[in-house]
């Protein structure tokens, strides 16, 4: 049975009541680990000029952190497009816990989205890939958490190694955007247990170091992989291996302190 509060299904059912018309709006996924997958195909930006489809991937904890959330047009470009999605989700992480997709379809629907068609210098550095590596304060629920990451990489299109031992290390390689995707969902997601075994968020999360992507590293990487490591030296040998270990001096002295 799908583990989702009550007023997340009643939301779901008022939205589908309202985009009834054919093909407006569909139920793509439901599942009690994953939660509800939703489509909304409709009219967006100011005058209704802009034909929007929209996905909201709502967690089973959901309205208690934001929906996931991803935009596709044919009217704009892939960085529009990205621009879109991300005054979503800076809409819906102002908004208070509660179920809030009413408001965001509404704010898509009545907002000019388009913006320039070429973006800011800092908007096509976010759709290059990068290289990021990040410290993890600890993982405690290792199934859960290692179950999480896996499907986050996936859904983000990311190639991900996740180094457990002293330090918890993940590695990261795609597109820079959806690196800072995955970064704002481990400080958002509660995905891992405290000292008392509450579910808690990753909010200790740092970026030790990051950089462009090397085509040296492409053929190192599998999708999602996990590796164990008991000291320094097999740290310092799995960053060589990768072709990474400049980027390895960056942070070794945040390790080794």
């Amino acid at each position: 049975m799908l583990i989702m509060s009550d007023a997340a299904i009643e939301e779901v059912s008022v939205l589908s009541s309202i985009y009834c018309r054919d093909g407006e709006f569909q139920i793509v996924q439901q599942s009690a680990q994953d939660g509800l997958v939703v489509q909304l195909n409709c009219t967006g930006g100011r005058g209704g000029k802009l034909n929007v489809s929209a996905v909201f991937h709502l967690d089973p904890s959901y309205p208690s952190c934001p929906p996931h959330i991803s935009i596709s047009t044919t009217s704009l470009s892939k960085i529009q497009c990205h621009n879109i999605r991300q005054k979503l989700m800076t809409r819906a992480a102002e908004l208070p816990p509660e179920p809030m997709l009413l408001q965001l379809v509404e704010y898509l629907q009545t907002e000019d989205q388009t913006g320039e068609q070429d973006g800011t210098e800092e908007e096509k550095v976010n759709q290059q890939e990068w290289t990021t590596v990040l410290l993890l304060d600890h993982i405690r629920s290792q199934n859960r958490y290692i179950k999480l990451l896996e499907r986050w990489s996936q859904q983000l299109h990311l190639t991900c190694r996740l180094l457990l031992g002293r330090n918890p290390l993940i590695i990261l390689l795609g597109e820079r955007l959806k690196i800072k995707e995955f970064c704002h969902r481990l400080k958002t997601v509660k995905v891992d247990v405290d000292s008392s075994g509450k579910k808690c968020k990753e909010r200790m999360m740092k970026v030790l170091a990051e950089t462009p992507y090397s085509s040296l590293c492409q053929h190192s990487f599998q999708r999602f992989v996990v590796k164990d490591y008991k000291s320094l030296s097999e740290l310092t040998a799995v960053f060589e291996e990768l072709n990474l270990a400049e980027l390895y001096q960056q942070m070794l002295p945040t390790l080794s302190g």
